[in-house]
C-alpha cells in the first residue's frame, strides 16, 4: 500500500525539476514487457548542477529513475536492471530497421531512501572518488548506480535528493527547505509537494510514517504553504478589486472602453494600477488613457 503512492509523489517531485530542462516521460512503457520507467528524462538543455546539485550532474544525459522508499529487495534491483536491458533491446532494433547507429545506454538511478550494505555488495556497488558519499557505481557494463539517500553528506548540493529519503533524513531535508529565503525560486513549488504528501499521509494512503518529528515537519511545510496561497490570493484579490473599479471610473470618465483596451488594463500590475487610479481624473477622451498605457504598460 505505501509503494504505489509514494511513486507518484516521487514521480511528481522528479517532474518539478526536469521538466524544465527536458522530455519527461512517467511510467515508459517498454514496448513488448509488462514493465513501466517510473521516470524516464531525456535533456534538451544542460542541467544546471548551481541549481540542482548532485541532481543536476546525474540528469546531464538521458537516463532511468527509480525511487524507492523503503530499501529495494534484490527483485526489485533485478526488475531495474532489466528494464534497462529492455530498453536497450527496443532501441538496438528501433536502429536497425531505421538503419542507424545504435544510441548509447541511458543512464539507471536507483533512488534508494536506504539500502541494505549486503545487498550493495552482492551487486558490486562501489564508491567513486569523483561522486559523492552514497552513490554506489554497478559494474561499468550495466551503466547503473544506487543512490542510498540516508548516506548523502547533509549539504546544499544534495538536499534535493533528500526530500526523497525517510525518517531523519527526510525531516531535515523539510527543515532546510523551510529555511530557505521566500523569494527562492524552488521554494512554494516544494512547499506544495510537501503539503500534498502531508495530506496522503494523513488519508492513510502513506505508510511507515511513524517518527513524529517528520509529521510535524510535513506539517509545518504544509502551513507555510497554506500561508504563502493565502497570501497571494488576498494579492490577487486586492488586484482584482483595484481593475474593477478603475474600469468602472474610467468608462464614467472616457466613455466605454474597447476589448482591447480592457486586455491592456487587465495585465497591468499593483503599481502600475494605482498610478493609473491616480492619472484618471486628468483624462477627458478615450485617447488620454490609450496613450497612458502606451506609455506606462
Amino acid at each position: 500500500m505505501s509503494q504505489i503512492p509514494f511513486d507518484q509523489l516521487s514521480k511528481q517531485y522528479l517532474e518539478e525539476f526536469l521538466s524544465p530542462l527536458g522530455k519527461v516521460t512517467r511510467n515508459l512503457e517498454i514496448p513488448g514487457e509488462s514493465k513501466f520507467v517510473d521516470i524516464y528524462f531525456a535533456p534538451t538543455v544542460t542541467p544546471s548542477i548551481a541549481d540542482l546539485g548532485i541532481l543536476g550532474r546525474m540528469v546531464q544525459t538521458s537516463c532511468l529513475l527509480e525511487p524507492y522508499r523503503n530499501a529495494p529487495r534484490r527483485t526489485e534491483l533485478r526488475s531495474c536492471l532489466l528494464k534497462l536491458l529492455w530498453l536497450q533491446e527496443n532501441d538496438r532494433r528501433k536502429a536497425k530497421s531505421e538503419n542507424r547507429s545504435l544510441p548509447e545506454l541511458p543512464q539507471l538511478w536507483i533512488l534508494a531512501a536506504t539500502i541494505h550494505q549486503p545487498v550493495i555488495q552482492e551487486v558490486a556497488g562501489q564508491l567513486d572518488r569523483d561522486w559523492l558519499p552514497g552513490i554506489y557505481f554497478l559494474p561499468k557494463l550495466f551503466r547503473s548506480a544506487i543512490v542510498a539517500i540516508d548516506q548523502l553528506p547533509e549539504t546544499e548540493e544534495t538536499l534535493w535528493l533528500r526530500i526523497l529519503g525517510r525518517d531523519r533524513t527526510q525531516e531535515r531535508a523539510i527543515l532546510e527547505v523551510l529555511a530557505l529565503p521566500k523569494h527562492h525560486p524552488r521554494r512554494n513549488n516544494i512547499l506544495q509537494l510537501l503539503a500534498n504528501w502531508k495530506v496522503k499521509i494523513e488519508l492513510g494512503e502513506i505508510e511507515d510514517f511513524s517518527q513524529q518529528e517528520v509529521l510535524m515537519a510535513f506539517s509545518q511545510a504544509f502551513l507555510e504553504w497554506e500561508q504563502a496561497t493565502r497570501q497571494e490570493g488576498r494579492q490577487e484579490g486586492r488586484q482584482e478589486g483595484q481593475r474593477t473599479l478603475i474600469l468602472r471610473l474610467l468608462t464614467r470618465q472616457v466613455g466605454n472602453l474597447s476589448e482591447e483596451t480592457r486586455s491592456q488594463i487587465h495585465t497591468l500590475s499593483i503599481e502600475q494600477l494605482e498610478a493609473l487610479a491616480d492619472a484618471l481624473l486628468d483624462f477627458s477622451t478615450v485617447t488620454d488613457l490609450e496613450t497612458w498605457l502606451l506609455n506606462h504598460g
